[in-house]
């Protein structure tokens, strides 16, 4: 039994992204994946967050409210 128990709140997504804008990137140097909004004008992840499984990218989508379907959740690993 939790006595503490939160719920969490979900996050609007950030105002000129969408959730086709969520992409993974790694780093050459460490293989480090992190997840978040890609900005096209930046070239770069914006809002960014450490990913180590696929159980964090399910997190990052239950945390702005978005759908995750199989096709995306095997492009996100994938890249």
């Amino acid at each position: 039994m939790k006595l503490f128990y939160r719920k969490k709140e979900t996050l609007p997504i950030p105002e000129p992204f969408t959730a086709a804008d969520i992409r993974t990137e790694a780093s050459t140097c460490t293989g480090e994946r992190t997840i978040g909004f890609y900005d096209r004008g930046a070239h770069r992840l914006r809002y960014a967050e450490l990913v180590q499984s696929e159980r964090d990218i399910r997190a990052f989508f239950a945390k702005y409210g978005t759908e995750l379907d199989d096709d995306t959740l095997l492009r996100l690993m994938s890249e």
